[in-house]
């Protein structure tokens, strides 16, 4: 049987794959698993009820989801406090903020309008390890909790859950931004109630795109999956740089004043050079996934920087930024964490700081984005292999190896299987598109050879 949690939640077709009664289900599993513990025993000792965050992005099916995941929760017993809609960043720092003992955000991120999902954070905010899912997706066929009379948990409107929010993003900033002006895509997401006001209440001037969410349009031709909608703003409106998230906002790219797409890895280089220049590059280090360009490493070496790298997934760049107390890391997708204010990849917060390095340093952000060199990249999906047998295949490996020989400093070759389904991705950098193409086209061809089914 498939894991039911993927790499960040259970996610699927709303009313399809997640019903409301898996979403309740989940609810009452979630309340017997994280009911343990200390921090649990310690509130009930004191006569407490656990306390649950809960919130959504403005996608329709989330309002019947929010309402069986709520009455799960207290019908085991425990509060809920409904933030709406919000970020997914905001639920993971509103539950650190209040002391609560997790949270559920529904949200499918940057997926279309149809879809959804449940993303469950532990007590401070912090995504959960798959040793916890899967003890949670054990839960679904065993005893729930089933208090009765006081016992049973309320469910109460968390009134200043924006305010609050709101407030910590200002209280981050190192310097102000006024007089930029700032381009705002949305998604028609969880975004637009707080994006807009926390840019403008910082200084900036702001124009808004994506704004208006009807629980239908979120993602649709707009936000950080449809970038050339928001190049295609900031040209028209004159503004100095444009911001994209997704549907919850944990993602950031950005735009130049020339509709020059600047994604996630220009983004961690130039918050990486800032908090190295004022001090709070904790260690001196940058954490990235293998996915990241090799122009990234590349500049950071120059500035005296280390780059740590780990597997495709921001929870695998959180768990080596906690290990070693890192502070600033995140993924090419624009999935940036930043540690000190941020237990997850914020989109708000990113954009806020890329814009105040802006007007700290008083460049454009073209000039802040030459910083680095972005290598021409290529991926090919070699589709239909026993990816299984990709580690053990000596031909592969020998092919891989001539290939790096001949690139030396100046390239980079990855092979990653799938983890989903018989594919293997070949990934190529190099200093020009035509030698990154000939050797992905090369390796792809060794690879459906090697390994065909």
């Amino acid at each position: 049987m498939a894991r039911l949690f993927g790499t960040d939640g259970v996610r699927g077709l709303a009313n399809g794959v997640l019903t409301a009664d898996l979403a309740l289900g989940i609810a009452q599993a979630t309340a017997v698993v994280l009911g343990q513990g200390r921090f649990a025993e310690a509130r009930r000792a004191q006569g407490k009820r656990l306390v649950a965050v809960v919130a959504r992005d403005p996608r329709v099916s989330g309002e019947f989801l929010t309402a069986a995941v709520a009455a799960g929760l207290a019908s085991s017993g425990v509060d809920v406090l409904d933030a709406g809609v919000i970020p997914t960043p905001a639920t993971a720092f509103l539950i650190a903020d209040i002391g609560a003992d997790f949270g559920v955000m529904l949200s499918a991120s940057h997926n279309p309008a149809p879809d959804n999902g449940i993303k469950i954070f532990a007590r401070g905010g912090t995504k959960l390890p798959d040793v916890v899912e899967d003890r949670i997706e054990a839960a679904l066929d065993k005893p729930k909790l089933t208090p009765t009379g006081a016992d049973v948990g309320r469910v109460r409107r968390f009134s200043d859950a924006e305010d609050r929010y709101v407030l910590h993003l200002l209280g981050s900033l190192p310097h102000r931004l006024d007089g930029i002006h700032v381009l705002i895509d949305c998604a028609n997401g969880a975004a637009a109630g707080i994006s807009p006001e926390a840019f403008t209440d910082a200084g900036a001037r702001v124009t808004v795109i994506g704004d208006d969410p009807d629980g239908i349009n979120i993602n649709d031709g707009v936000g950080s999956t449809h970038i050339d909608k928001l190049a295609a703003a900031v040209i028209e409106h004159g503004a100095d740089v444009g911001i994209a998230h997704d549907g919850d906002a944990d993602r950031c790219l950005a735009v130049d004043a020339e509709g020059t797409i600047v994604d996630g890895d220009q983004i961690m280089a130039i918050l990486a050079l800032s908090m190295a220049e004022r001090g709070v590059l904790k260690n001196d280090t940058l954490v990235t996934t293998v996915m990241s360009n090799l122009g990234l490493r590349l500049a950071m070496a120059e500035h005296g920087i280390h780059v740590e790298q780990t597997n495709v997934g921001d929870r695998y760049v959180l768990e080596r930024m906690n290990e070693h107390d890192y502070s600033l890391g995140g993924e090419q997708s624009g999935h940036v964490i930043m540690r000190e204010f941020a237990t997850t990849g914020d989109g708000i917060l990113t954009g806020l700081h890329l814009v105040s390095e802006m007007a700290r340093k008083g460049k454009s952000l073209r000039e802040l984005a030459s910083c680095m060199t972005v290598y021409p990249q290529i991926l090919v999906n070699v589709r239909g292999v026993d990816h299984h047998r990709l580690k053990d295949d000596r031909v592969i490996a020998q092919a891989v190896l001539d290939a790096e020989d001949e690139l030396g400093e100046t390239g980079r070759v990855l092979l990653r299987p799938s983890g989903t389904e018989p594919m293997v991705r070949v990934m190529v950098e190099a200093a020009d598109q035509a030698t990154a193409d000939r050797h992905a086209q090369a390796l792809a061809e060794v690879v459906r050879v090697q390994l065909a089914l």
